[in-house]
């Protein structure tokens, strides 16, 4: 089995680690809000391009992607060249009253999904379920990355929650603008890691990947 936890680097805990992940969320956040908006698209199609051409994409059947809000990478042509390739394209929908995220294929990006939890883009509650089980390939989120493979959400811990549900082997690739990288990610030790981060400029495969 992939061992993807964070380890034992970081030795906050408690408010102290809250407090830590609070202020570097808000820190790059800032830097990616005032990436220049004609950047922001540029960016976007190099990291789709090169997440397009890893092989774990192109062998996956079943490829779980989040579509994008605010100031993130736009990950809806990826999206369409999922459904494009034939694939399974699987997106993630807020269950507010259980905190857990549940999966839906969708085969029109415009059509199945609209506004949801926070305004982010979530499939309609009609859209056939998928279980996590049957995921081969997942894109995840996250406010920020370190190289090591630690990540840095919004704060919810949904993909926390629904990292664990996916099978051990499943890729978890991680895109993000440049600006989104930091060197250190505040985490417990129970935290689990990425096997990839992809922005516009490198691919950083990271120890949790090899």
């Amino acid at each position: 089995m992939l061992d993807r936890t964070a380890g034992p680097e970081t030795e906050l805990t408690g408010a102290a680690l809250r407090e830590a992940k609070r202020a570097l969320r808000a820190q790059v956040i800032a830097a990616r809000d005032a990436l220049d908006p004609a950047y922001r698209v540029t960016a976007s199609q190099l990291i789709c391009a090169r997440v397009e051409a890893l092989p774990s994409f192109a062998a996956a059947r079943v490829v779980l992607v989040t579509l994008p809000f605010g100031s993130e990478w736009d990950t809806r042509p990826l999206a369409q060249s999922a459904l494009a390739s034939a694939k399974t394209l699987v997106v993630p929908r807020v269950n507010s009253a259980t905190r857990m995220l549940e999966l839906h294929a969708i085969g029109d990006i415009a059509a199945d999904a609209t506004p949801g939890f926070h305004d982010i883009p979530e499939p309609l509650p009609t859209m056939p379920r998928i279980d996590a089980a049957t995921i081969d390939w997942v894109l995840v989120p996250g406010v920020a990355f370190s190289p090591d493979g630690r990540r840095l959400g919004y704060g919810g811990g949904y993909y926390d929650r629904l990292m664990i549900m996916l099978r051990p082997a499943t890729p978890r690739i991680a895109g993000a603008f440049d600006a989104q990288i930091a060197q250190r990610i505040p985490a417990a030790s129970h935290d689990l890691a990425v096997d990839m981060i992809v922005t516009e400029s490198r691919n950083l495969p990271t120890p949790a990947g090899a």
